[in-house]
């Protein structure tokens, strides 16, 4: 068979169902060899939304996501979608279409080194130069994506080399085992626990990727420990027990924060560096560390790691609620953060000023929303909001991009988490900047039939750059932008639209937009005044 069939069959193999992309003249082969595939292809209108939408399918699924482009500017507008999956350790494959290789010795049109230019975004990359290779590429495509830390992988097929014949099979699939960390250090860790007076644990994503949110929240319990979610652990500990300090990953203090400070053993558990910054919540590098996760950890003079638990997070923490003695500590502190947390955003449950504040925004969204129900934030000043109010019974319920953190992921993601969990209801919650990035995208939702929520935070700027400019200078400076009408606009994709005139409107227009059950876009004003607000009453704020 040619050589893009059997990348196919090769894909097939590995139990890939969605390929998403914009197709292009080097990769007509591999276009051709789709045609009889069980893969569906997804057509998308920019590269960067196709990869958005394969990370958010390989961060929901735990299987890789693939995305394709063709080769130059195909490929460089892939990168972007490619670097964010990376950074937030979604497993990803992309694939780029390539100049033949009779002509990658000189200047040529449209040609760049892509093996080069993805190097530093990719776990591992690859040019496929030889017919009989593509077996092998895919399989360590597939593997060095899904392996602890995931992340991004790509392969690189010139146009010449997916038209050869080639009588090389599709490689079986050899399941891998979970290690676990030695008997020694799970007893090590145990008495550093014990012994602790006042421990916290910083719960990150990678207790969702390593299914291990049922097994922590038993540990906690028999353990009395308080836990603090990073943006993207958000709900590994469900917002509704007691012993959940919900979300930190803003700078300065906070009353979530705050328990930090007294805190003489941080358990940092699947914590993934890129996220929060340690000087930002262990300042003076004083409180030792307890690393668990499934790599050592990254060296940083304010993460002082005291001991490494490494290997699969459900048997590590598994082993360590056997060992530890069920604890009885005195946490009074932790229900009164809790309730000066909680109360901040139910004030705003009969808030009726208008436009709307962000807080009211997130407390309609979280009442009209089901557990299971999957929120996605693009990045701006709405993502800090959501990530700070918008609380969570379930992991990945509220998706946030958090390494790469790049804008205009929202609505993309949106379908990558209706075409993997048809049977929840799934927000893209962006700003007007953000959705203006990759809003042609809701044309990929209609035509999919997908009826995901589109709810827009409008404000005619780019909110979170004048927040920081207004704390820092007083000023801001070049954050205006002009809108289209977004309902006509929305309406044109074949959306039903609809604008919030009052707040008042809001909880019904949710609640109505979850009942059509068709692709729906909310156009919502929204009183960023509340950014400055917020950033005084951090200040006052003493732990």
């Amino acid at each position: 068979m040619r050589v893009a069939e059997l990348l196919i069959k090769c894909l097939e193999q590995e139990g890939v169902e969605y390929i998403f992309g914009v197709p292009g003249e080097e990769n007509l082969d591999v276009m051709d060899a789709l045609l009889g595939s069980s893969i569906e292809f997804v057509v998308t209108h920019h590269e960067t939304s196709a990869a958005f939408m394969a990370g958010t399918y390989g961060r929901l699924t735990g299987k890789p996501g693939v995305c394709l482009a063709t080769l130059g500017p195909g490929a460089t507008n892939l990168l972007t979608g490619v670097a964010n999956a990376n950074m937030d350790l979604s497993p990803l494959i992309a694939i780029t279409g390539q100049a033949g290789l009779e002509r990658q010795h000189k200047v040529s049109h449209q040609y760049y080194d892509l093996v080069s230019i993805y190097e530093p975004v990719t776990k591992w990359n690859a040019q496929v130069k030889s017919p009989d290779i593509i077996p092998e590429v895919v399989r360590k495509a597939v593997q060095v994506a899904t392996q602890e830390k995931p992340g991004a992988a790509h392969i690189d097929l010139p146009e010449d080399v997916a038209g050869m014949a080639s009588d090389a099979s599709p490689l079986e699939i050899v399941k891998t085992t979970k290690t676990a960390a030695d008997d020694e250090v799970i007893t090590e860790a145990s008495q550093l626990i014990e012994k602790a007076k006042q421990p916290i644990i910083l719960a990150g994503n990678g207790i969702t990727r390593g299914d291990a949110s049922d097994t922590l929240r038993t540990f906690v319990k028999n353990a009395d420990i308080p836990v603090v979610h990073s943006f993207m652990g958000k709900g590994a500990v469900s917002w509704k027990d007691e012993h959940s300090l919900l979300t930190a990953g803003l700078g300065g203090n906070d009353y979530i924060t705050c328990g930090f400070h007294d805190s003489d053993l941080i358990i940092a558990i699947g914590f993934d560096i890129a996220e929060y910054p340690p000087k930002n919540w262990n300042p003076e590098g004083r409180t030792p560390i307890l690393h668990i996760d499934t790599e050592v950890a990254e060296t940083d003079e304010n993460y002082p790691v005291t001991l490494n638990v490494v290997g699969d997070i459900h048997t590590n923490i598994e082993k360590l609620t056997k060992l530890v003695k069920p604890q009885n500590r005195d946490n009074k502190w932790v229900a009164h953060v809790r309730k000066n947390a909680l109360t901040e955003l139910e004030q705003f449950e009969t808030d009726t000023s208008f436009p709307v504040k962000p807080q009211k925004i997130i407390y309609d969204l979280r009442a009209v929303l089901k557990e299971e129900d999957i929120a996605i934030s693009d990045v701006g000043a709405h993502k800090m909001w959501m990530a700070r109010m918008f609380h969570c019974y379930q992991p990945n319920t509220c998706l946030i991009s958090n390494g790469l953190a790049s804008m205009g992921v929202a609505v993309p993601g949106a379908i990558a988490a209706k075409i993997a969990h048809p049977e929840k209801n799934i927000v893209a919650v962006c700003g007007d900047g953000s959705f203006q990035m990759t809003g042609a995208e809701l044309e990929t939702a209609k035509r999919l039939n997908l009826p995901i929520i589109v709810l827009m935070w409008r404000d005619g700027g780019y909110g979170l750059i004048e927040w920081k400019q207004l704390n820092t200078f007083d000023r801001s400076s070049y954050i205006k932008f002009g809108n289209p009408d977004f309902v006509k606009l929305a309406e044109s994709y074949g959306f039903e639209a609809m604008t919030i005139t009052d707040t008042a409107e809001l909880k019904p227009t949710l609640e109505k937009a979850i009942s059509l059950n068709k692709p729906v876009f909310i156009d919502c004003p929204v009183d960023y005044d509340e950014n400055r607000k917020l950033t005084k009453k951090l200040g006052k704020i003493l732990c």
